[in-house]
């Protein structure tokens, strides 16, 4: 399956092939983690590249219809 990244205001958006994904990440959509070999994506702020964030491609594209995680 393809997801295409919606990309995003500021941030740099690409994506991971599994790979890639050599560590193990956590989401900040869903707040679980990414086992290595996941295939996902990640925003790398343009401003702060310090504070890039790996996301699962479904929690990207709901990012904002669900409530912040507290």
């Amino acid at each position: 399956m393809v997801f295409e990244l919606e990309p995003e205001d500021g941030h740099d958006v690409r994506r991971i092939q599994p790979y890639q994904a050599n560590k193990t990440y956590l989401c900040p959509g869903c707040n679980r983690e990414m086992p290595p070999g996941l295939g996902h994506m990640v925003a790398i702020p343009l401003d702060a590249p310090d504070l890039r964030r790996h996301w699962h491609y479904g929690c990207w594209q709901a990012r904002r219809r669900r409530k912040p995680l507290s």
